[in-house]
């Protein structure tokens, strides 16, 4: 259903059909939209990687902000972490099939920014 808006004779404005939960947008916002989500999941297209590796893929972001966007990932189905050494821990990162369903729109964010964007 889509919101209208009428104007009644004294010009106010009234607002019909509302949304009471968010749109098809609003939700993969939430998912795909957070700070340095994308750059992580257009990162992992291609192979896993571990964690560190990741780190210096994304110069301007703190371990801690990539971890917990990691989780998020993680918790929604996007990414697969795996365990392959035990002592030192070391874990890789990979996208799931899901995970690899965002990429085009992540590649056509990626083109829109390059030609539309300073």
């Amino acid at each position: 259903m889509k919101s209208r808006v009428e104007v009644d004779s004294k010009g106010r404005k009234q607002v019909y059909d509302t949304c009471l939960e968010p749109c098809a947008i609003e939700k993969g916002m939430r998912i795909i939209g957070g700070k340095w989500t994308g750059s992580i999941i257009y990162h992992l297209k291609d192979r896993p990687v571990r964690f560190n590796d990741l780190c210096r893929m994304l110069g301007g972001s703190s371990k801690k902000m990539i971890d917990q966007r990691l989780k998020q990932l993680e918790a929604n189905g996007m990414v697969m972490r795996k365990v392959i050494e035990e002592r030192p821990i070391a874990v890789t990162y990979e996208l799931t099939e899901f995970g690899t369903t965002a990429l085009n729109i992540l590649d056509q964010l990626r083109e829109w920014s390059e030609k539309h964007v300073d």
